[in-house]
């Protein structure tokens, strides 16, 4: 299979689900600006969205959307408990967890990486992405991960969307369980792993 990824987008969240699963991936770069791959290719003609992660799979088909892609990833390896079982009500959860990150953290994000972006617009949106991660640190001050003592693809989604904070100036000392779960996050040999593939980490840093 193959993940299409542009280094710390959102893309990071499945490169750390396949590494936890030991999926093998193929790596194609995407230049986000300008629309093309890594070898060269129109992106707009691999994703019509035009945006990244695209996972291009062994039949030639593709699937688009990070909470999808990591949910088939996890799948494609059950013993590795990165989503719990179909038809359970913790895959539901695990769902739940996906849709609230992607909607009312992911999402809040993107304005913050915009030069235009009006000072005001940026003052709301932080504030609002403070309220959105309340939520979650209560849930983290009770248990190490998302949906209890396993990590899950919803552990590698908060852990890569979090890690825009840094770069938009996002205050995040408020929040001591979450910034405790990024850094116990961050040295899983599986992200260190992927984190360097993508050159967010220098090589045994």
């Amino acid at each position: 299979m193959k993940l299409y990824y542009s280094p710390g987008a959102c893309s990071l969240s499945p490169h750390i689900v396949a590494l936890e699963a030991g999926i093998p991936l193929q790596l194609e770069k995407v230049d986000g600006k300008a629309k093309r791959t890594e070898s060269g290719a129109d992106f707009w003609l691999v994703n019509p969205k035009g945006y990244v992660p695209v996972l291009e799979l062994d039949s030639g088909e593709v699937l688009t959307e990070g909470p999808a892609i990591v949910q088939y990833l996890a799948d494609q390896n059950p013993a590795s408990k990165l989503a719990p079982a179909n038809g359970t009500l913790p895959r539901y959860h695990l769902q739940e967890m996906l849709g609230y990150i992607n909607s009312e953290i992911h999402k809040s994000y993107s304005p913050l990486f915009k030069p235009d972006t009006a000072e005001a617009t940026r003052t709301e949106r932080k504030e609002y992405l403070k309220r959105r991660y309340q939520f979650i640190e209560n849930v983290l001050a009770k248990q190490p991960f998302l949906l209890g003592d396993v990590f899950t693809a919803a552990d590698a989604y908060l852990f890569t969307v979090t890690n825009w904070a840094k770069p938009v100036e996002l205050d995040l000392s408020g929040f001591p369980a979450l910034l405790a779960f990024q850094k116990r996050v961050g040295e899983r040999p599986a992200v260190r792993a992927a984190m360097e593939a993508e050159g967010l980490l220098k090589v045994g840093a």
